[in-house]
């Protein structure tokens, strides 16, 4: 994934916040999650948890399974209760309130519709079991139901929907209760691909449409990207890095988050040289040394890792000039990708490198084919030193 498709609501430049410190924007703390457990046994799902998310935010818990995000998830609806620590809504403690009496409504990855009732009775479900006047309940439904553009279809059943149907029908669910946080859980995940990409955006735009505050629970990387607006990395129960998707992607604060995002390039190495400004590595991977544009702190000669995207990398059949950050190898594969091509290019000392070139890039150059020599290099801008 390119940065440029990163984050749909939040593109502010810099670096990210690391570990679980709790956020304190000027928005002010709408959901606070402080120093949250969650034991099951012996076993800690979830390990001394921070979090602040700001009123009107969408907030994306992002993470591989067995992470603790879809635990932290339950544990704001009450499906879960907390070990030790707080968890609050709008400075409300909510440790007492069940499920039902709390201002939090959730949508399920299997959406749980009624398969015996219409769109427009699974809307009103939970109205009516909350005692609402019948003309401002059919108010309600008919606003949510023309808000997801699910109004024509309020007489079908679930089975007659489609997966993106089914899936509005759930939000205006969701939504037609006015809660002060709606929690999402794997909300595309039965959606196919083509679908599941215009549904991101449709759903961003409502959800800013209304102002509710929303956390979503996600694995996959491109939809926490594409819809929030600040995400966490999650891994075994911690906050690893914090931060607007443009942030956690362009400047990883370990290792971890620079393979869990996106994909990247990593040389192993040495420090030679460390300036405010900038750092020298020595490297096995490469003939001449990495620069970094900008420093570390640490003695020299510690162990670091360098994370180079591939789309930082450029391809070219000569050598590059300057001494630092090139290779010299060979096109071992190629994939085809439409708008641009996957190069993976073996070097000299046996590192595989991995180039994504665009295909505008590609008319502009002879371009090399499975066996061909070739060179890649890279700006010292576009590298980031990782020392965990």
């Amino acid at each position: 994934m390119s940065s440029e498709q990163s984050g749909a609501l939040d593109r502010t430049a810099g670096p990210s916040t690391g570990g679980n410190a709790a956020s304190g924007e000027a928005a002010g703390n709408f959901v606070q999650i402080v120093d949250v457990v969650k034991k099951f046994g012996e076993t800690t799902a979830v390990k001394g948890v921070n979090l602040s998310v700001q009123k009107g935010e969408l907030f994306a818990l992002l993470g591989s399974s067995g992470c603790g995000k879809s635990t932290l998830l339950r544990m704001l609806a009450g499906l879960e209760t907390v070990t030790s620590g707080k968890i609050l809504i709008d400075g409300e403690d909510l440790a007492q309130l069940p499920p039902y009496r709390r201002p939090v409504n959730m949508m399920f990855q299997s959406y749980a519709l009624f398969p015996h009732m219409t769109v427009e009775s699974n809307v009103a479900f939970g109205l009516k079991q909350e005692g609402v006047p019948k003309a401002e309940l059919k108010e309600r439904v008919q606003t949510a139901l023309e808000l997801v553009q699910m109004g024509r279809f309020a007489k079908r059943k679930p089975h007659q929907l489609s997966g993106g149907q089914q899936q509005r029908v759930a939000l205006a669910r969701s939504l037609v209760k006015r809660p002060k946080l709606l929690l999402l859980d794997e909300p595309m995940s039965a959606l196919d691909k083509q679908i599941r990409q215009r549904t991101q955006i449709e759903l961003v735009n409502i959800l800013d449409k209304v102002g509710v505050t929303c956390i979503m629970v996600t694995h996959d990387q491109e939809e926490a990207m594409t819809m929030a607006s600040r995400l966490a990395v999650m891994s075994e129960g911690e906050i690893v890095q914090l931060g607007t998707p443009h942030e956690v992607y362009e400047y990883p604060n370990s290792r971890f988050s620079a393979e869990f995002i996106g994909s990247t390039n990593l040389f192993e190495g040495h420090t030679v040289e460390d300036e405010p400004d900038h750092v020298f590595i020595e490297t096995p991977d490469l003939t001449t040394r990495l620069y970094v544009s900008h420093g570390i702190t640490g003695p020299l000669g510690m162990p670091v890792t360098i994370s180079v995207r591939p789309e930082r990398i450029a391809l070219t059949r000569k050598p590059p000039e300057g001494a630092f950050n090139w290779g010299k190898g060979v096109v071992s594969n190629i994939a085809y990708m439409g708008g641009y091509s996957l190069y993976h290019v073996k070097l000299e000392g046996g590192k595989t490198v991995i180039a994504n070139v665009t295909s505008l890039a590609l008319t502009e150059i002879d371009p090399p084919t499975w066996g061909d020599e070739v060179y890649v290099r890279w700006s010292a801008s576009a590298g980031v030193v990782l020392t965990s």
